[in-house]
């Protein structure tokens, strides 16, 4: 009973509702400072497609922090049912939505990873912004993998990578860390990069541009968390 509850549509909805309305409220009550403007804006100018990364534990930081007026992005969520309430209340946020699993996402046709993989393809070259955290959707956590290095090899679109933090926060411990913001506070934006992938890239300079992902997301969310107050990596003190 309780299992089917849970899972019932009209409870997601819901629930969608409110956490979107909480985003909102972290939206409005939090003071932004945004750091990096300079790495994101031409890109923004150029109206051209673009790939945001961000790791796993931040995706509920980055929904409010994300200046939708700006470019709105696309965010690939999974097919489960967890993944049908987050996908609702993404969109109640104006942001877009893609179902599908990024992990194996070029071979997994059951959790519908193929298809997702080419309707991201189409977006990018359209302009559009394609949002992933290359550690998810199980992890480890803040260890990318090649998703994103293969979409920007595949579309030419740059890859900007998005640390976040609030002063305020709620850390769980799970295996990504996932940070909750709390309302009324101060928060951080750091953008870096951008990262190129060259079309001819042969697997060596793959796994170099993975490797320079991977570190320059560390390096912004280590800096969002400095600014913040917070232990880069670990829970707010």
């Amino acid at each position: 009973m309780l299992k089917r509850l849970l899972r019932s549509s009209g409870l997601h909805t819901m629930l969608a509702s409110l956490l979107a309305a909480y985003m909102r409220l972290i939206r409005a009550s939090t003071r932004w400072d945004v750091r990096g403007q300079d790495v994101i804006e031409p890109i923004w100018q150029s109206q051209k497609g673009l790939i945001g990364t961000l790791w796993h534990g931040r995706v509920m930081m980055a929904l409010p922090a994300w200046p939708m007026d700006r470019q709105t992005p696309a965010f690939l969520i999974s097919r489960s049912p967890d993944g049908a309430f987050i996908a609702r209340a993404t969109q109640k946020l104006g942001a877009l939505v893609m179902r599908g699993s990024a992990k194996n996402m070029r071979k997994s046709k059951e959790k519908g990873g193929s298809a997702a993989f080419r309707q991201m393809i189409r977006h990018v070259e359209t302009g559009g912004c394609m949002a992933i955290t290359p550690d998810g959707p199980r992890g480890p956590q803040r260890m990318a993998t090649m998703g994103a290095i293969r979409l920007a090899r595949l579309t030419g679109a740059p890859i900007v990578c998005l640390g976040v933090a609030t002063r305020r926060c709620k850390t769980f411990d799970s295996w990504d860390r996932f940070h909750l913001p709390l309302p009324f506070g101060r928060g951080v934006i750091v953008w870096k990069g951008p990262i190129q992938v060259p079309q001819n890239a042969d697997e060596a300079m793959l796994e170099d541009k993975r490797q320079q992902l991977q570190t320059l997301l560390n390096a912004a969310t280590d800096e969002a968390d400095r600014a913040c107050g917070h232990i880069p990596g670990g829970a707010a003190p």
